[in-house]
This record gives structure tokens, sequence and C-alpha cells, in this order.
């Protein structure tokens, strides 16, 4: 049966899975009592979101002049965050669906995804949604369509994936243009390229996977080329939506193979799946996802922290974009310092926890990483903890990555985003036209795009303004330590990196936030903000006072008198050698977000 393998890919919002779910519905691949809104979406997270998390899979089968093809699709989330997880779905396919939202038109992620597929030698098939919106936009989103890929009006298709509308159209053109799988005409030799995997705990790991070369039957040996990992296949099957078992899958074809290995770090993304008893050279892979932010996840229940350990595995396997590393803290005890491609990626990582491995986390302020180049040694040190960022930084020179935005927006908002990029100490390095609207291409510094800058974009422009950035290069930082001291102790969890020109107003910031949430105590409690060797900001929090009179009644005032110097004199003693005990609680609102 001919194949034709393809994924969609499009800017966030523009109706991939509304199209994904009108291709089942066609297709017969789902019946029509069984529809659902966002049917490849099969976390709950995703469906509440509305926004698509995991790359799917799914097999359908469709029916063109007497002959019926085998469609393999892979449906890929949009936000850019979950980029990597695009860049693996394309490796596995011949072509894809660049989809347009007719209302809104080219935006920032719709380049940055097509130049995935170009990466990757797609046969690339544009396709203009929402046409059945009265707000659509269709000749103008032609046009720029036709400027973005050098190609004619009639390659352009229009959709409604809501109603249904040009569906049909989609599908012929997939199988009249993307080309078929080739397959390489050796019987012996097996190679299957893994790009996703799934844990059972009843089957274990469970491989996802483009067969290139050769076929996997139920019972083969095989084997994971890079991690040197064999095993029998349990069973092999193919994606219906659902898991469907058959009896053998070819090559150019996409599916499973339940391993039935149960240590999860005995498989990788990007690895190569091989026969044991011919094994073949690997396939090229993937590249490495690099963290861009980084965050610690500590246990409420320092009881749940080989449980959090064991759930940070099982993500790893279907999230390889997630790494972690132990470390401890004198006030939160053990945890581990995770690396996230961006602040949703972070978000939805500890939502999943929370809710898939019922863990209860404190998880903290996230922050960059830093290089440090000591002017003596010479040596070079990654910082990825602000309380191990040197206070003093004269003998140190600091470098910060940085990253290359591309914002598109109507032409009216133009000097509103150039005022907001120079408050974030950004620089404006290209502006040009596209279609009806302008495209700015700027350099920020990561730690500067991570506060609040996307919000404070969409505020500016009302929602019209789109972005995406990639990181391109490490450039000196003015930053330094801010430090926190509870009754002139060093706390190190409330450290964090700020930069120089906005130190005192985040010194009076945090120094406010920590003496309003404080619990008072039996003496008067200075909270201080220090840094380059000096109090930057202080507050004090009033002692706590007790009526120790209140039992007397009548009587001479000299006992009162008496009673008063006695607590006097024990506040004098507490200041002196009195120390704060900091409610977990109060570590969780500075600098957590634990639920």
């Amino acid at each position: 049966m001919p194949i034709r393998n393809f994924s969609i890919i499009a800017h966030i919002d523009h109706g991939k899975s509304t199209l994904a779910d009108r291709l089942l519905e066609v297709t017969k691949t789902v019946e029509k009592r069984r529809m659902r809104a966002q049917y490849l979406d099969m976390m709950e997270l995703e469906r509440e979101r509305g926004i698509t998390i995991k790359m799917q899979p799914v097999r359908m089968t469709y029916e063109l002049a007497g002959e019926t093809y085998n469609l393999n699709l892979i449906d890929t989330p949009g936000h850019i965050d979950f980029s990597y997880e695009v860049s693996r779905a394309l490796a596995a396919v011949e072509g894809a669906v660049l989809l347009v939202d007719a209302t809104k038109g080219v935006q920032a992620q719709t380049l940055s995804v097509l130049h995935l597929a170009q990466m990757q030698k797609l046969t690339i098939i544009p396709v203009i949604n929402k046409i059945d919106l009265p707000a659509a936009r269709v000749a103008e989103t032609t046009q720029e369509i036709m400027t973005l890929l050098h190609c004619g009006a009639e390659e352009i298709l229009t959709v409604s994936a809501k109603t249904g509308s040009g569906v049909e159209e989609l599908l012929r053109a997939v199988i009249e243009r993307i080309p078929p799988p080739s397959v390489v005409e050796e019987k012996k030799g097996l190679q299957g390229l893994v790009f996703d995997f799934e844990y059972s705990p009843h089957r274990g790991v469970i491989v996802y996977h483009r067969l290139f070369r050769g076929e996997i039957k139920a019972g083969d040996e095989l084997g994971l080329a890079a991690a040197g990992t064999k095993f029998k296949a349990l069973e092999v099957g193919v994606f219906a939506p659902e898991k469907k078992s058959v009896d053998v899958l070819r090559a150019g074809e996409i599916g499973y193979v339940v391993t039935g290995i149960k240590e999860v770090g005995r498989a990788r993304v990007g690895d190569t799946l091989v026969a044991t008893r011919e094994p073949a050279a690997a396939l090229p892979g993937y590249s490495e996802p690099r963290p861009v932010v980084w965050a610690s996840l500590y246990p409420e229940n320092q009881d749940d922290f080989t449980l959090l350990r064991q759930s940070l595995g099982a993500l790893r396997l279907s999230d390889a974009s997630l790494s972690y590393e132990e470390e401890a803290s004198g006030a939160l005890g053990r945890g581990f310092r995770a690396g996230f491609l961006g602040m949703l990626h972070l978000e939805i990582v500890a939502e999943r926890l929370r809710r898939e491995f019922k863990l209860a986390l404190v998880t903290t302020t996230p922050s960059i990483s830093y290089e440090l180049f000591s002017l003596e040694t010479g040596q070079t040190q990654i910082c990825y903890s602000p309380h191990l960022f040197p206070e003093e930084t004269k003998k140190v020179r600091v470098e910060e990555p940085w990253v290359r935005a591309r914002l598109i927006m109507p032409p009216e908002y133009m000097s509103s985003v150039v005022k907001l990029v120079n408050e974030h100490e950004g620089q404006i390095m290209l502006t040009d036209n596209f279609g009806t609207r302008t495209v700015l291409e700027v350099e920020v510094p990561l730690r500067e795009l991570m506060r609040q800058f996307f919000d404070e974009l969409k505020s500016l422009t009302s929602g019209f303004a789109s972005l995406t950035y990639e990181v391109v290069a490490k450039r000196p930082a003015e930053v330094v330590r801010l430090d926190l001291l509870v009754a002139e102790e060093l706390v190190p969890a409330f450290s964090r990196i700020v930069s120089r020109r906005r130190l005192e107003s985040e010194a009076e910031a945090v120094v406010e936030k920590l003496a309003a949430i404080l619990p008072r105590q039996l003496f008067v409690v200075k909270i201080q903000a220090r840094a380059l060797g000096r109090i930057i900001a202080s507050r004090s929090l009033s002692a706590l006072k007790k009526d120790v009179t209140g039992y007397l009644y009548g009587g001479d005032i000299t006992r009162k008198r008496k009673l008063w110097e006695k607590q006097k004199r024990g506040k004098k003693k507490l200041l002196r050698t009195g120390t704060v005990n900091i409610p977990a609680q109060v570590f969780v609102q500075m600098i957590g977000s634990g639920k």
C-alpha cells in the first residue's frame, strides 16, 4: 500500500489540531460519534489550555483514483518552547503542511517552523485556514505566502478546518505532491529513527520510530545503536490514533515497538533501532537541545524526594528537552536543578509533575546560566544558581546569553515596541516590511526576555504582535547578585541576579515583599537587601507585643514597671541571640509557585 508521511506545522492557534480533527473525520479514522475537539491532544492539560504540547502520530487511510493510501500524520506543537518537538517530527516525514491563519497572516513562528522544514528539505504544501471567518484576509495572506515561498497562487490551498471545506482537496494534494518514502531495497539490515518514547509500568519503554530500512515483527531481537541496549520486540503496531498492534512494520512506515525495558535511562530520543544479528549503521539522529531557563524543583514534603526523582525520569522519556541534576538547599532540603527550553516549558513540566504524579512542589524563581571567566586564573565556570554567583565581580568577567528575536506587528505599534525593546536593554538590528506589517529583528539579553517581555509586548500591541527567538551568542553582562538578610543572617534561597540599572528598584521591591509576608517575632527583625558589599534597602519588622501586666489589677504601679523592665531585658537578649524561623510557606511565596 503506498505511503505518505507528513506533518502539520504552524504558528500557535492557527488551527493545526482542528485541521487534524477534520482529517480524522474525512478519512473515517475516527467514527463521528467518537470525535471530540483536539482528538490528537491526548493529555488533559493540552485540552484544558487549548495548545498542543506533545507531537502525536496517527495513521489514516484514504482512497484516491481507485488506490488506497496509508497517510502517516504527525501533529506538532506551535509554541516556540516546543520547537524541539517539531524538529523531531520533521525528521521522520517527507512533507509538511504549512498552515496560516487567514485572519492573522504569516506570523513569527510561521517563519521559524518553515525554516525547520526547509532544513530537512521537505516538500511544503501552503494552506490558508479559517477562510470561513468574516475577518479572513485571504488575498492578503495569499500574497504573503507567495512572497515567503516564492510560489504561485495556484499552489496555495484554502480550507476551513472548522467546517471541513477544502479538506478533501488537501488530502489529494498530500498524495500528489508529497513524495513516497524512499526505501533501500536491501533485505539485510534494519534502521529505524527513534523520535519519541512512552513509558508503561507494565510493558516498559515503548519506542516511537520511523522505519527507514528493513521490517520488524513481534519477537524480533532488536537493539538501540547508541545506547547499546538489547531487547525482544514484545509488540509492534501503528497509531490509529490509539495504539493498534500489527503483524509487521515495513520500511517507510511510522509505528511503535514495545520493548519491555523497565529502566528509563537506557533509551534516548534520536537513537537508531537496529537488528542485533545484523546491526546497521546508526542514523544521524538529533542535536541535543540546549536549556535556556533553569529552575529548582523541591518536594514540599522531603519524603517525596524519591518519587520526584522517579517522576522526572519518566517525564524525561517523553520530553527529551528536559534535563536535571540533584542539588540540596539548607532551607528547602533535597531537590533537582532542572533545565527548560522556556517559561511555558517550565510551567508545563511542573504542572505535569503535580497532576500525573500527585507531587506537591516548590518551584524556585527561574534564572539563566552565566559564564564566569576568572581574570586571575583564566578558568571558566558555568553558574546556574544565584546563590553561587560571586558577590564581587571585579576579578571576574561575566557573560550571559543573548537572543535574536523576530517580531511581526502592524506598523502603528512600531514606536511603542521600539521603546519596549530599549527598556529591556535590547538593540534594533533590522527593520523591514512584510506585506502590510512591520518586521523587527532585535537582540535582547535572555534574562530580559524572561522578565515579562512577551506579556508587555502583547499588551502594547493589543495582541497583534507575534514573536519568535533563538539564542545566538554570549556577551558581557552588567549584572550583580542581590542577597536578602533576615536578622543579619544571609538566606541563600532568596538570592537573585539582577541588572545593575535596576538594582535599587529590585532591592526595594523584594524587601517590601518579604516584610509583608514574614511572620512577626518577639523581637525587632531587620530585613536587608545587600549587593556589591553594601546595604541597598532595609526594613524593620516590629516585634510582637504581649501585655505582661494584663493579669494585674489595682496595686502599686511599681509592680507593672518591674514586669515591663523584665520584658525589655528579654527583648534585648533575643535581639542579640535570637534566630528567625522562616516558615516553608514564606519560601513558597517568595521564590516559587508551589501549589
